[in-house]
């Protein structure tokens, strides 16, 4: 390796060492065989059956050797079956938005905001049917059913305190009692913190789901949250000033 005047590696010395370590490394890598990443769910998955089949349930000791497999794990079905009720209480909000609000901006965002979420609810819901689960009674509205409306009726078995984000009985009393600004303002204010319990969720299901199509659900749903939270805090701002 050569030097300059100062003692320092020239150029082209930095070059050839840094050649150097490459080819090492990748000599290392050829030579050393990194083992297989396996992961091994903590609590029965569901595995769905062909067409005609019904879906079968593996316990984790069995999972060895189903890595192939489409299953489905209890963070799986726990998210799709509780955002069906945490979005359920958004559309309950948005629909307070037209005979409340005198804000011709919050009233186009609410609106996105039910039909985006009466959409989520429906694929939700069909999701859960497809794989024999129950559906959520909270999904049986006309606005908000399943495409057709089959599929087993679960019982409300969440209550509010099991989902973050969402607005207690009083909350929910005080914001549609009110109108005008201050209307605006408890519905944004709740909005916001309802959106970031959905996050919350997303992030558990992150961690703890193995379904891909939930995964990708679940993106989706982040994405536009995150969005709408920096949207109504921009609306928020200008209530302030």
């Amino acid at each position: 390796m050569t030097t300059d005047s100062g003692g320092r590696p020239t150029r082209g010395s930095l070059t050839v060492v840094t050649w150097a370590l490459v080819v090492g490394l990748t000599a290392a890598g050829c030579t050393a065989e990194e083992p297989e990443a396996t992961s091994t769910p903590s609590s029965t998955v569901l595995a769905p059956g062909k067409p005609g089949e019904p879906a079968r349930t593996i316990a984790p000791e069995d999972y060895d050797g189903m890595s192939g497999e489409d299953v489905v794990t209890d963070a799986d079905t726990d998210f799709m079956t509780m955002m069906i009720g945490h979005h359920a209480q958004a559309v309950e909000m948005a629909e307070l938005v037209p005979d409340r609000s005198t804000s011709e901006q919050i009233a186009k965002f609410a609106e996105r905001i039910r039909l985006t979420q009466e959409g989520e609810i429906r694929y939700m819901s069909r999701w859960l049917e497809d794989r024999d689960l129950p559906v959520p009674a909270v999904a049986s509205p006309s606005s908000t059913a399943p495409s057709d409306g089959s599929g087993p009726r679960a019982p409300q078995t969440h209550d509010h305190d099991s989902m973050p984000g969402m607005l207690t009985d009083a909350e929910m009393a005080a914001l549609a009692d009110a109108d005008g600004a201050a209307f605006d303002r408890l519905f944004l204010e709740g909005m916001i913190t309802h959106h970031g319990g959905a996050l919350e969720m997303v992030d558990d299901v992150s961690a703890a789901g193995r379904d891909e199509t939930v995964q990708e659900f679940a993106g989706n749903v982040a994405a536009d949250q995150i969005a709408e939270i920096d949207r109504m805090k921009d609306i928020l701002a200008t209530l302030a000033g």
